[in-house]
């Protein structure tokens, strides 16, 4: 069997406590959600069919021991487990940036989940069922918030109070529509709200500008 992916390159980080560290990423083609601010649209249709020989060939060919497996949604791709596992048996750290709304349960436990928990602002707000599965992450993992508005901030932080998140997880992730939420703005609310969060910016768009691919 092949998987569907848009691109494999490596490049820095730009999100998550990991943001500046070298990694390949694999970003795979498709997404069965549409959220108004998504800066990765080329990647829900087209793509080329990899095998996972091929992938882990690609991989190998860059010097870096992280990988991060992105899209569109990863999870998508019915092989997405085995690659996971078989990159982790030779020896690389594996995360993956998923929307949260694709169970995730299948991967091996030593992959690291970036979920992004879905604001109503982005027009594909998480429903109960999804943000319930957030108390099933371990204190490796990570849950992002995309903030369209400071009505999103409110929701998120009654999200993380109501499942209790602070300190289940590595992180709580807020993070501004680029080009649409003032960052002053966005660290002004989480300094009153109390959360113990991190505002992240995409290090990737301040590098090299918001429209590059491949970066």
């Amino acid at each position: 069997m092949a998987m569907a992916v848009t691109e494999i390159f490596h490049s820095i980080q730009g999100e998550s406590t990991r943001a500046g560290r070298p990694c390949v990423f694999i970003r795979f083609t498709g997404c069965d959600l549409r959220c108004g601010y998504c800066d990765t649209t080329y990647s829900f249709h087209g793509g080329k069919k990899w095998t996972r020989e091929e992938i882990l060939a690609e991989v190998a060919r860059h010097p870096t021991r992280y990988v991060t497996l992105t899209g569109g949604e990863p999870l998508l791709q019915k092989e997405l487990p085995e690659l996971a596992r078989e990159l982790i048996e030779r020896g690389y750290e594996v995360a993956i940036e998923t929307h949260g709304q694709a169970r995730w349960d299948r991967l091996p436990p030593e992959v690291i989940k970036i979920v992004d928990a879905k604001t109503p602002g982005s027009g594909e707000c998480a429903t109960d069922e999804h943000l319930s599965w957030l108390r099933n992450l371990g204190p490796r993992d990570e849950v992002k918030f995309v903030i369209c508005s400071e009505a999103d901030f409110r929701w998120a932080v009654d999200v993380v109070r109501r499942l209790e998140l602070e300190g289940r997880v590595a992180a709580l992730l807020f993070s501004p529509v680029h080009g649409q939420v003032d960052p002053k703005d966005l660290a002004a609310w989480l300094l009153a709200s109390g959360i113990e969060g991190r505002l992240q910016l995409q290090l990737h768009k301040l590098i090299w500008g918001a429209e590059t691919r491949g970066v």
